[in-house]
Order: structure tokens, then sequence, then C-alpha cells
């Protein structure tokens, strides 16, 4: 099971007052000096080929292909002299606009064409990192859930809208040492303070803080709705319209799996999304005690048009998107990967796949989150992928990620 927080693209902080008081608190406690960065993996990428990637031959990469010219609008848009990636070493735009420019130019229908156009057209680079035993490849997709724009007993559990007073504050913008790390909270006496927790906001701490969205029928679909941070949601009418993330109260996501693990509830081997379901089914009376552990909480809007958005704010495809840790990857990367995961192709799920996503439980050089698509069969591939495996990233030929960053 995927543990999905924080999709999606995080919003600028909106005012001055809020980015001075967030420099403040940086100081507070350390007299002005620069904590100690945390540890940090490092991604070690060493040249490989097309050859190298098994079961190359055998994908038929068009829907890939769509899915990087879904990128490439992103990538050719705006100043083309600006960095890809977290650390310069994947070039800038305008080395990234030929490959874009000539996938336009690739016919769709002709799997083998696709092929040569992304084996003639990058250098492949093997991925690994330090700890090779925490290589891990989860899975998440777009739930369907039951809702209404009016609230009764039928539909009692509010999602809401992004409350006004909530600010988004990307560390990276104040200290070297913190590129990739996020908080949010919200201003009160000209400083940043910590957001409501999940279960201050059940209780009602946001009822005259902001607008409710939408109602849903059940709270554990909502929970999960949280988890995955976008849904589409059944009106009565049965009409339905997609809600997608818009901010998160920036506590730090706690999987209650785990917790069910430490306490004896589910066996570690048989942890999924829905043995979570099941269990909170089966326990009724412990349902917000054991939810609420997450104090992680989830704000929506609605979205129009394709959709899921990813964290590239491209709409992501079904089996091709993969969510990564961006503090190690670019997004909009064409990546082959290899995982020990079974699904109607076969033992292994070896395809060709594009970066577009993130999630804040997406940690690691070497974490993917396999986006499945929408409904139930998603669902059924999703909630229990816990797979090892290992990838391969594409960079446009001329790119090398071992040069010092230019």
């Amino acid at each position: 099971m995927s543990p999905r927080t924080e999709p999606g693209r995080w919003r600028a902080v909106r005012s001055a007052a809020a980015i001075l008081s967030v420099a403040a608190a940086l100081s507070l406690a350390g007299c002005g000096r620069e904590p100690p960065p945390e540890p940090v993996e490092r991604l070690i990428l060493e040249p490989a080929s097309s050859r190298d990637l098994p079961g190359w031959n055998d994908d038929d990469p068009t829907d890939a292909l769509a899915a990087f010219r879904r990128s490439c609008a992103t990538l050719l848009r705006g100043d083309q002299s600006r960095l890809v990636g977290p650390d310069g070493r994947f070039g800038r735009r305008a080395d990234w606009a030929p490959v874009c420019r000539a996938a336009e130019t690739v016919a769709a229908g002709d799997a083998a064409g696709v092929r040569r156009f992304f084996a003639d057209s990058f250098t492949v680079w093997r991925a690994r990192d330090d700890q090779p035993d925490d290589d891990l490849f989860t899975g998440y997709f777009e739930p369907e859930l039951a809702g209404s724009r009016a609230r009764s007993e039928a539909f009692p559990v509010t999602l809401h809208k992004r409350p006004p007073d909530l600010v988004d504050v990307d560390l990276g913008a104040f200290r070297d040492a913190m590129k990739g790390e996020r908080i949010a909270g919200r201003l009160a006496g000209g400083r940043l303070v910590p957001y409501e927790d999940r279960a201050a906001i059940e209780a009602g701490e946001l009822a005259t803080r902001t607008e409710p969205l939408i109602y849903l029928a059940d709270p554990v679909d909502a929970f999960f709705l949280h988890i995955q941070g976008s849904g589409l949601v059944v009106l009565p009418d049965g009409t339905r319209t997609r809600v997608g993330y818009d901010g998160t109260n920036g506590h730090v996501y706690y999987a209650i799996g785990r917790y069910l693990i430490a306490e004896g509830e589910v066996p570690k081997d048989k942890m999924s999304l829905q043995a979570i379901r099941e269990w909170l089914a089966r326990n009724p009376g412990r349902r917000d005690e054991v939810m609420n552990k997450n104090p992680s909480y989830v704000f929506f809007r609605e979205v129009t048009g394709d959709g899921p958005i990813g964290a590239q704010g491209v709409a992501l495809t079904a089996g091709r998107s993969l969510a990564i840790d961006r503090r190690h990857l670019p997004l909009g990367a064409p990546v082959w990967v290899d995982l020990a995961y079974p699904t109607d192709h076969g033992a292994e799920l070896r395809r060709l796949m594009v970066t577009q996503d993130t999630g804040g439980a997406i940690r690691g050089p070497v974490r993917g989150d396999v986006f499945w698509g929408a409904g139930k069969p998603a669902e059924a591939l999703a909630g229990p992928m816990a797979a090892k495996g290992r990838y391969w990233l594409l960079l446009p030929n001329g790119i090398d990620p071992t040069a010092a960053p230019g």
C-alpha cells in the first residue's frame, strides 16, 4: 500500500510577512546558526544501454510516449535556462527541448518506432544507492467515492477546501541543506505556527475558517482519499466530479498500518490497504482513534479536464506515471522499471514510465510509487503493492549526470 501524502504542487508563500516569520523561526534556538543537515542517501548513476534493460523489446511504450509528451509541454514552457531536477546534474530545459520536439514526430501506433526513438534519443543510466535493502516500489490510485454537494445523514463527512490562512513554505528557499523539505502552518502574532492536526480538524476546529467542498458517505473512504490525494466523486444523480489535492496541514504523515503491525493487530506480511480497511470495519469503536494516529490532513479542490494532476502539473497516465523523491530525480524523465510484482502481463513489472509525481512518504533515491489509474481494478493493483525492484534513468543524449553541474 502506498502512503501518499503531499501530492501535487505546493503553492508559494503568499506574503512578505509570512516569509519573514519563517526566516525568524528557522533561526530560533540556534542563535542564527544553521542546523546540521540530515544525512541524505546518494543517487548513484552508472552508464548503461537499452540492451541492459530486461524486457525492453516486450513492452509497448506507446502510452509512455504520450505521458512523456505531456511532461514536455511543461519542459518547453518558460525559461529554457532553468535547471531540470534538484541539483544541476540533469541539464537545463534547453537540453531537453530537442528530444521533446522530436517526440511529437514519432508515430504513436508503432511500438517498435517508439522504442527506437527512446533508444536513439536518450542515454541509459543504471540507478542505485548505498542502501539497496530499502529499495521499494509501491502503488497508488484514484478512488471512486459516493458523495453529495449537500450535507445529510447519508453524506455526513466533509471534504474541506483549502483554508485561507494556510501558508506553504519551501524550506529550501532559506537553507540549501533543506532543499526538498516543505512545511505548512498559519500566521499567529507574526509567527508561523503549526496548523491543527487531523483530530482537531475532525472535531470541528475549521468550521468557521474554511468552506466545505463536498460531502462523502463514508469516513474511511475519506481517510484513504486523503492518502491518495485525488478521487472521483459520484454524485446522487450519477454525475461525477474529480477532487484533487490543494494543500496539507503540514503535519508529518504517519502510516496507521505501521501502528496496527506494532500493536499485533495485522501481521506485517499481510499488511495492505485492504487489510487496513478490513480492520477498521471490524473495529468501528476504535476507527476514529486509529485514523487520528495520522495527524496529516489534506485539503481539496475540484479539478476539471484530464486528471488526476501530478506534481509536474500534468495529468497522470495509468500504469505509466511514477511518483519519485524529487530530492534525487527530475520530474518528466523516462525511467525503465524492473519490479518483482506480478500483473496480468507476467511475474515481473517491466516497462517504461515517466517521473511525473511526488509524495511526502516517497523518500529515497530508489523509491517509486506507481500510479495505477482509477476505481476498483486500480485499487486491487495498488493496495497490496510493496515490491522490490530497480530502475534505469533515461536522459537526453549529451547530458552526463556524473559530471560537475554546469
